[in-house]
């Protein structure tokens, strides 16, 4: 560029009204964002190959609810992948973490849809983990027949609040258009298929004691505080509900990705009786995966097979054993479809 060029492009850009700036750097800022989820989905798919080779069989595998399907889910992920820098990362660094995830989306049988806001992929500790709203609890809850109808509320300092037991609806009586003050606890109440009422209420004291014991308490706890706290009310509630394996599952997976304690706390045990019995545990699930596999390996067909692989994933869940569980899974799967083609 000579220093004709110069000045003559210096001139044109004096003319720039502060409406073309602005339409320069929306459009610079559009293309940005293209050229970025290009470029991370591009390293989605070099990074993660099994995501849809060897993922879509575990997923369906694993599935509890016909209605979250394999095609729709893995765009929703894929979705949020776009989405999140910083999740994308995640899941390269750490693959096995963003497939077991997607895979506890089958298991569970909620669905990643962001309109319907009852599950989201996080990153955490390194890794990629299913997180369910208090939203998505209630819909587990609903959707397995464990109660009719639910709602969960956080109570605050100017509100009117009367507790009328723990088999009926509390009062609660406030303006939604003032100022509330500050929380001061909340609520769930649900009824169940018989048509009673179920209340239980947590104190702020009791929410803030839970929120010390979670890994996530610097994460969500810090940016969505009201969404956690309602969660932790709805998890506390669900143990006086009729029994569901799916919310079972739902509370177990967060429990454990968020690091909670589970409650009531159980007293004070030695260790070398901890050791004792998580050995002879996990001896006993060894064993009953054990005979699952073998009845994997002798089954006949894929409706055979697909529920023995849904019961030896569960029961592994979080151990290394579920890698030759998913092993097993896919070696006869492919011996089942080459027999039939």
């Amino acid at each position: 560029m000579n220093a004709q060029q110069a000045v003559e492009i210096e001139r044109i850009v004096s003319t720039f009204t502060e409406e073309d700036n602005e339409a320069v750097y929306e459009e610079v800022e559009l293309l940005d964002k293209q050229m970025r989820i290009g470029y991370m989905e591009k390293m989605l798919r070099e990074h993660l190959p099994h995501c849809e080779a060897e993922q879509e069989p575990l997923f369906s595998g694993a599935l509890t609810d016909q209605s979250v399907t394999w095609a729709k889910e893995s765009q929703f992920a894929m979705q949020l992948f776009q989405k999140n820098d910083f999740l994308t990362k995640t899941a390269i660094g750490n693959p096995a973490s963003a497939q077991n995830a997607i895979i506890n989306v089958a298991a569970i049988g909620i669905t990643l849809n962001p309109a319907s806001k009852l599950a989201y992929l996080v990153p955490r500790d390194g890794m990629v983990c299913l997180d369910i709203s208090y939203m998505g609890l209630l819909h587990l809850a609903q959707a397995t027949g464990s109660i009719k109808w639910g709602q969960c509320k956080l109570v605050y300092s100017n509100d009117t609040y009367e507790s009328n037991g723990l088999d009926s609806a509390p009062t609660h009586k406030y303006n939604a258009f003032g100022d509330r003050g500050d929380v001061v606890g909340g609520y769930c109440t649900v009824k169940t298929p018989d048509g009673d009422y179920l209340t239980e209420e947590m104190s702020l004291a009791e929410i803030k004691a839970t929120e010390a014991t979670s890994k996530a308490k610097n994460g969500p706890w810090k940016t969505f505080w009201a969404e956690m706290a309602r969660k932790t009310i709805v998890k506390r509630a669900s143990k006086y509900w009729p029994r569901a394996e799916r919310l079972d599952n739902a509370i177990h997976v967060l429990n454990e990705e968020e690091g909670m304690h589970q409650e009531p706390i159980m007293p004070h045990t030695p260790e070398s009786e901890v050791i004792e019995g998580e050995n002879a545990r996990k001896q006993e699930v060894y064993e009953l995966v054990e005979g699952i596999c073998q009845k994997m390996e002798a089954s006949e067909s894929m409706d055979e097979l697909k529920p023995l692989f849904a019961d030896a994933f569960k029961l592994t869940r979080g151990m290394k054993l579920q890698q030759n569980v998913q092993a097993i899974y896919s070696e006869r799967k492919a011996q089942l479809e080459g027999a039939t083609s």
